[in-house]
């Protein structure tokens, strides 16, 4: 993933700079390219990844919490019953 991301933005970038004849209408696409290369893969490889941790945290917290009410309801029917 990092060599295509990497190898588009270094495509783009001549374009990007302006180098070349005509370069100034194909300049503005050539930004946009490379920026959105660059953001897309740094929220593939950061942003994703520590959303799935903190997501499964989450989870793991509720299902605890799930399973502490559920054998303080068995503590109290056994109290009564």
């Amino acid at each position: 993933m990092l060599m295509t991301a990497f190898s588009m933005i270094f495509g783009v970038l001549p374009a990007a700079i302006g180098v070349g004849p005509g370069s100034e209408s194909r300049q503005p696409m050539a930004v946009v390219t490379a920026a959105g290369m660059f953001s897309s893969t740094l929220l593939t490889l950061l942003v994703v990844p520590a959303l799935y941790i903190v997501l499964a945290d989450l989870a793991e917290w509720a299902k605890g919490r799930r399973s502490r009410r559920k054998g303080r309801a068995a503590v109290a029917e056994e109290a009564l019953g």
